[in-house]
């Protein structure tokens, strides 16, 4: 008897097992070819896209059909710079001294759940308290909603740089931070900040190679990195299987980082021709981020929001990232798409295509950013950014046509993370 209902409750769990979701889609998106294709049903089995077939198919009584006839559906976008853990407000600077880590986890998980309801079903997270690294754990395990993230931990910078994370404290409370702080003063301290992030379970590795907006220093472009530390930590990345990333607003630093063979330049704000060039050159990818800019700018002009040193570089250098972009795109330059938010707020990422839009890239173009260029960059170019057979089931739905409207990628009206229905 025992055996029999044993049998029974097996073959109930393999009929649950073998149920399958089809999205009968109106258009869907190519990525790869950049091309919008008809009546397509989209067959997905557990996590992983089963098969796309030509009209509206049903499946049997089992299967679950969801209409999406009327809507053009993608493959999840991927945001390759955030920042999940906080976001900006009058009081980020003070919250430094009085929220704990359990504070910032509670938090994260809100703005990670308003990201993924955007339609941002991957991050790479690009710096933090180490929290991110935590946040990405409970995602995995379904505690949390959330995006699927590549984190970079705590970024790396050098003494009094962007990201020594004592920058503006009293001068006992300042101490002497080191590789495992993330702050280096050599290369063999770089090689050991790098080895330390990959113990820690960072993903990739983030440094700032100049100084920067937000952070509590008074150069906002000066170069805080010399190229043998930049290839030091290049090359130990690369033995230890991370992509490399670099915040650079300053031409002289975002040169060094090239040449040093970081892989991607974040926000590239006051980039040279020469450097445009070189980026070709190396085939080292713009990551624009033009939606930081723009809310740093407003930031700015509301007194008492930002200190005054901050506030200072942000009207000096949000207003020009989206110019900068348009130039780099003229030019050839390879880009990747990423928002920086957590400057601008964790929800809006959309809002990042139609900025790329308005300084000449076609919307295709800036769709295949944020799918086909960034899985590649993130080594996942077999399992995500494109709805192909055998891909992660990674899939939104909009109301209209992005290349007529681009405004409308900033409602996602259905999102699928890993097969399973997050917004319907």
């Amino acid at each position: 008897m025992k055996n029999h209902l044993f049998f029974i409750a097996l073959f109930f769990t393999a009929c649950l097992c073998a149920q399958d979701t089809y999205l009968q889609c109106g258009k869907i998106v190519d990525t790869q070819s950049g091309k919008m294709l008809s009546e397509k049903t989209i067959v997905v089995s557990a996590n992983k896209i089963k098969s796309i077939q030509d009209g509206y198919v049903n499946g049997t009584q089992e299967d679950t059909v969801i209409d999406l006839k009327n809507k053009v559906v993608l493959p999840g976008f991927i945001d390759l710079h955030v920042h999940i853990e906080g976001e900006s407000s009058p009081t980020r600077y003070i919250e430094r001294f009085t929220k704990n880590e359990a504070d910032v986890a509670f938090q994260s998980t809100v703005y990670a759940e308003r990201t993924l309801m955007a339609g941002f079903t991957t991050v790479r997270d690009l710096g933090g308290s180490g929290v991110n690294i935590a946040l990405r754990k409970a995602i995995e395990k379904g505690i949390v909603k959330g995006p699927r993230i590549f984190t970079a931990g705590k970024a790396i910078g050098t003494t009094g740089g962007h990201a020594d994370p004592t920058n503006g404290m009293r001068n006992e409370l300042m101490g002497d931070p080191g590789p495992k702080e993330g702050v280096v003063n050599s290369p063999e301290d770089a090689k050991k900040a790098v080895r330390q992030r990959y113990k820690d379970g960072a993903d990739v590795i983030k440094i700032t190679a100049t100084g920067g907006v937000m952070s509590v220093a008074k150069n906002g472009q000066n170069p805080q990195f010399t190229v043998e530390e930049i290839k030091a930590i290049v090359e130990t990345a690369k033995d230890y299987g991370m992509l490399t990333a670099a915040h650079a607003h300053g031409d002289e630093g975002m040169q060094r980082a090239v040449v040093g063979g970081i892989k991607t330049i974040e926000h590239g704000t006051l980039m040279s021709e020469e450097t445009m060039d070189l980026m070709v050159k190396h085939n080292t990818f713009l990551v624009p981020t033009i939606s930081a800019g723009k809310a740093a700018a407003k930031m700015a002009d509301i007194p008492g929001f930002l200190p005054p040193v901050v506030a200072k570089k942000a009207r000096e250098i949000g207003p020009v990232s989206q110019a900068t972009f348009g130039k780099a795109y003229k030019k050839g330059v390879p880009i990747a798409f990423g928002t920086d938010a957590g400057v601008s707020p964790h929800g809006e990422n959309g809002k990042e295509f139609g900025f790329m839009n308005e300084v000449g890239m076609p919307v295709m173009e800036a769709i295949q950013s944020a799918t086909v260029t960034n899985a590649s960059l993130l080594g996942m170019s077999n399992e995500l950014g494109q709805l192909k057979e055998g891909f992660f089931a990674d899939i939104v739905a909009v109301n209209e046509d992005p290349v007529k409207n681009v405004s409308t990628l900033e409602n996602v009206i259905f999102v699928m993370k890993n097969g399973i229905v997050y917004k319907q």
